[in-house]
């Protein structure tokens, strides 16, 4: 693991890329309100507790799925950004999305919470796979 060979600015804009799709992937007007009923909470008891480590740990993590991206796509060869968005797919089906959907069943969630959570992914894992394969 040489972080040497990592395109860094590569892995900052997925970063990003992960803050907007979230950011609009939850907003009210697109998945929050029915994702909040499928856990079992309205708008008004929503969760609020301290956005700013929210945030943070949001970030976080998103720094190290696009790192580990990263090094998976280099160790798979992927390329080029078509190759990076496949690997992404194939990352999302084989290990975040049976894991996800486990965790939601078994939590009571159901598969309205499941596909709401895993799209998110998925459409991250294909545009970040998308930008750290594609970009040289």
């Amino acid at each position: 693991m040489d972080l040497g060979s990592i395109n860094w600015l590569a892995v900052v804009v997925s970063v990003m890329a992960a803050m907007v799709i979230g950011y609009i992937w939850y907003s009210p007007a697109v998945f929050y309100k029915p994702w909040l009923a499928g856990i079992g909470k309205s708008w008004e008891n929503r969760p609020t507790s301290p956005m700013a480590s929210l945030f943070v740990f949001t970030i976080l993590s998103a720094l190290v799925e696009a790192v580990a991206l990263a090094f998976v796509l280099k160790a798979m060869n992927a390329t080029s950004a078509g190759l990076g968005a496949m690997s992404g797919f194939m990352i999302w089906l084989g290990f975040v999305a049976p894991t996800n959907l486990v965790n939601k069943l078994y939590a009571g969630h159901g598969w309205k919470v499941w596909m709401i959570e895993a799209g998110d992914h998925l459409i991250y894992l294909l545009v970040a796979g998308a930008i750290l394969g594609g970009w040289h």
